[in-house]
């Protein structure tokens, strides 16, 4: 989600962009008004003169999967296994057990932003159906 970027950036005292790949036509249209939206308004997580500070612009940065960048290959290696395990706790259902298992075991050990006493839920994972 943008905003936890925007959480990162704040903490890491920088600046940065959000980029997405190419999907094609309304998809994409769809997809840059959503970003435009967060980043004039915020959210109910975020102000949005947080958005506006630590993210370059409202414009979404697209890109095509023939682009080869190398941040959207790891996010289409990390997105669907983080969204089934985000799932499986939601359901209360086990956990992914294949590769995509392994990859969501990693993120929850290390990787996903929790609040001072450890809490997950809420801070570096959210369900939104």
């Amino acid at each position: 989600m943008p905003e936890r970027y925007a959480y990162l950036l704040r903490q890491l005292a920088t600046v940065g962009d959000v980029m997405a790949e190419v999907r094609g036509g309304k998809p994409d249209r769809r997809l840059e008004k959503s970003f435009a939206r967060l980043y004039d308004n915020g959210t109910s997580f975020i102000r949005q003169s947080m958005m506006a500070r630590f993210l370059t612009g409202r414009s979404l940065k697209m890109r095509p999967k023939s682009a080869n960048v190398a941040g959207l290959q790891i996010a289409d290696v990390i997105a669907a296994p983080s969204a089934q395990y985000v799932r499986s706790v939601y359901n209360a259902e086990s956990p992914p057990n294949r590769f995509g298992g392994k990859i969501a075991s990693i993120l929850v050990a290390e990787k996903y932003y929790r609040r001072r006493d450890g809490t997950i839920n809420r801070y570096g994972i959210k369900w939104l159906p």
